[in-house]
């Protein structure tokens, strides 16, 4: 688990006429056994929230601070696509990101890989799986790295749903085993409802528009009533602040 603050993040690209706020002065704090979202519409800065606090990129102005027990956070991070080597075998990729290739570590990344159902595949190369397959080794070899903070962004969005729909119930299950800080960007309200015990809700122009806590117990499944009432509440929030431009 990671402590995360924020405070007064700005980032601007480009200059003169050609500025754009992606960020305003956004300050927050994260910490303790969470799994937070990040939603808006296209636009309103959620993956440029994400590349400041994963260190991908640097804010024009205010401070970022991730520790763990005063220390710097490990941290993870997994892509909208799993970006896995296509010339080495589904195991080699994960101990690629492995500080050795001992039995200890070699037994941590089965059972990650046994996590998301893919516990026979190790052996099998990235084009021998499908795309839904490819993502679950992403999502295990993150993991598998024992990070005490995970950088999610949209690793969904590219899947059908019924695929999407069960790597989130598996993400799920890894999270609460493993106590990870979470921070996820989606479009996908239902998704954020789902899989989430806080909400920020992003307005255009990078602005914090609403930190909305989801106290619905685990497991929840997005048909169930209670995740369509509070999917509900985060669409009225984007309502209040004109911006619907969001599924």
């Amino acid at each position: 688990m990671a402590d995360i603050t924020v405070s007064e993040l700005h980032k601007e690209f480009g200059l003169g006429a050609d500025k754009v706020i992606a960020l305003e002065n956004v300050s927050l704090s994260i910490s303790g056994h969470a799994f937070v979202s990040v939603v808006g519409a296209s636009g309103c800065g959620k993956s440029t929230l994400l590349n400041i606090l994963s260190g991908i990129d640097s804010p024009t102005s205010g401070t970022v601070r991730i520790t763990q027990n005063g220390r710097p956070a490990r941290a993870g991070y997994v892509f909208q696509a799993a970006r896995l080597l296509p010339w080495r075998t589904v195991m080699d990729n994960m101990l690629f990101v492995q500080q050795d290739r001992s039995k200890e570590t070699r037994d941590r990344c089965q059972h990650y890989l046994e996590m998301v159902q893919l516990g026979d595949r190790g052996d099998k190369f990235p084009g021998q799986l499908s795309g839904g397959m490819q993502q679950r080794v992403g999502i295990a070899r993150a993991f598998s790295t024992e990070p005490d903070v995970l950088f999610m962004d949209e690793p969904f969005s590219h899947l059908d749903a019924i695929t999407a729909r069960t790597l989130r119930k598996e993400l799920n299950t890894i999270w609460a085993e493993t106590g990870t800080t979470v921070v996820f960007v989606t479009h996908d309200v239902g998704e954020a409802v789902e899989l989430s015990n806080r909400i920020l809700v992003f307005a255009k122009g990078g602005r914090l528009a609403d930190d909305i806590d989801v106290t619905l117990p685990f497991p929840r499944d997005v048909s169930d009533t209670e995740v369509a009432v509070t999917k509900a509440e985060v669409f009225k929030t984007f309502e209040d602040i004109g911006a619907l431009a969001i599924s």
